[in-house]
């Protein structure tokens, strides 16, 4: 099957010439638009949502991005049908039993991503290979991965997702395609795997065949950063309701809330809001923070500014002075 070519910089719809802060702002607008919770027909902004992510984990990434400029308009010369290494490669020509390659679907990551920026296979030793010259013997079959592509809710609430496995080459000759209803459990983490057992490769000799395992990648969310179970919100005030405090409306996995922000808040004061994060492994649940940016007027208008100068003359505070 070939591969296509993602053009993630026109997903996104930016300049090749782009930078890092562009294309963040340009994720972040288009995920706000296409997310699932928002978007009007909610089976294809999942999809967009996806591929936006897909662009973003490649470009807003700066090696990533490194890596997919190299690739340029030859990038078929190191992919394609020829050279592209498929998820988890292609069995080797000239082993008594070629094993079979691995394409997925369902797990929200293309196939050129997995091609060039998955994880791809473990490495294992084609059994094939080993069996040249150890006849007689059982040999496991390889363990294959895939990454899968979790969104913040489905870490929150859990969920059932429908993978399909097609194995092109398999030992009777011909393709199969499998379907999976994976669950996602509540709580999952940046990095998991989660365990189809004997699901993998086909051993040799009677030997056992290996597992599938999904390992989870977090979407990219437009508001919030994930460390652990807790979740980082990137608050923008005002000069006087830093100073004054304010009551401000935060978004949450659960919903919009209210947060208290206490007059005296500096820039980069992280503001506490317990429980709001996702499910850590007790069972509890860890927190949201909001994380304060105190941001300046572009322009001021001229009784702006008047009001501006009198409260330089009037107040005694000097920064540089501490």
């Amino acid at each position: 099957m070939a591969v296509e070519f993602k053009d993630y910089y026109k997903t996104l719809g930016v300049e090749r010439s782009a930078t890092q802060e562009e294309i963040k702002q340009a994720f972040r607008r288009l995920a706000r638009v296409h997310h699932p919770d928002v978007a009007r027909n909610k089976a294809a902004g999942e999809a967009k949502f996806k591929e936006i992510n897909e662009a973003y984990e490649v470009i807003g990434d700066p090696e990533k991005r490194r890596r997919y400029d190299e690739l340029g308009a030859n990038w078929q010369d190191v992919g394609g049908d020829q050279g592209v290494r498929r998820p988890f490669g292609r069995g080797r020509a000239g082993s008594p039993r070629g094993e079979p390659s691995f394409e997925f679907g369902g797990t929200g990551f293309s196939d050129f991503f997995e091609s060039f920026f998955g994880r791809g296979r473990e490495g294992f030793e084609p059994f094939g290979e080993r069996a040249q010259h150890e006849e007689g013997f059982a040999f496991p079959g390889r363990d294959v991965e895939a990454d899968i592509m979790v969104t913040l809710e489905e870490a929150l609430r859990g969920s059932l997702r429908k993978v399909t496995l097609r194995r092109t080459g398999s030992d009777d000759g011909g393709d199969r395609e499998d379907t999976y209803k994976v669950r996602i459990p509540p709580g999952v983490r940046e990095g998991q795997r989660i365990r189809l057992a004997g699901q993998g490769g086909a051993g040799y000799g009677g030997g056992q065949t290996g597992d599938l395992y999904l390992r989870v990648r977090l979407a990219r969310h437009p508001d919030f950063s994930v460390q652990a179970a807790d979740l980082y919100y990137d608050l923008d005030l005002a000069p006087w309701e830093a100073v004054l405090g304010v009551r401000a409306k935060v978004p949450a996995l659960d919903g919009t809330t209210t947060l208290r922000v206490p007059p005296g808040t500096a820039a980069g004061s992280q503001l506490r809001m317990r429980g709001l994060g996702l499910p850590r492994g007790d069972g509890s649940r860890g927190d949201l923070y909001a994380v304060a940016r105190i941001q300046v007027p572009p322009a001021a208008s001229a009784e702006e500014r008047a009001l501006w100068e009198k409260l330089a003359r009037a107040s005694a505070f000097r920064p540089r002075d501490r």
